[in-house]
């Protein structure tokens, strides 16, 4: 019954910043692996960052490494992405993903993923 629910997309102007949130219900969200994907028009989606839940490792993507910083909050059952110095190649739908599996360490590879949220679309643009 685990479910994924993102929110925080939007236009912003390059050199912006903006923060994703990904909100799940259901139970043992803390034991799990949460990773966020994009993908844009034309394109195969791609993994973002993601982070661990026992020791809370994350991993980047080399194209948003140093821009972007995941991070969560358990009691919130909240996992969030922080973007910063936006550009317009990150315009893409958003998603969040779950691994439901206890302690997995988390990996930018989509078959790794077997709950999804809906996507939040986030448009750079001037």
């Amino acid at each position: 019954q685990l479910q994924l629910v993102e929110s925080g997309g939007g236009l912003v102007e390059p050199g912006g910043s903006l923060t994703l949130s990904c909100t799940f219900s259901g139970s043992g969200m803390d034991y799990y692996a949460i990773g966020w994907f994009r993908q844009a028009p034309g394109k195969e989606r791609e993994g973002v960052a993601c982070i661990s839940a026992k020791d809370e490792s994350t991993l980047y993507d080399d194209s948003v490494k140093g821009r972007f910083s995941i991070s969560r909050d358990n009691a919130k059952s909240t996992v969030y992405v922080q973007m910063n110095s936006l550009k317009p190649e990150d315009t893409a739908v958003y998603y969040c993903a779950a691994r439901v599996q206890l302690f997995r360490q988390c990996k930018l590879d989509e078959a790794d993923y077997n709950r999804w949220g809906q996507g939040t679309q986030v448009t750079v643009s001037s």
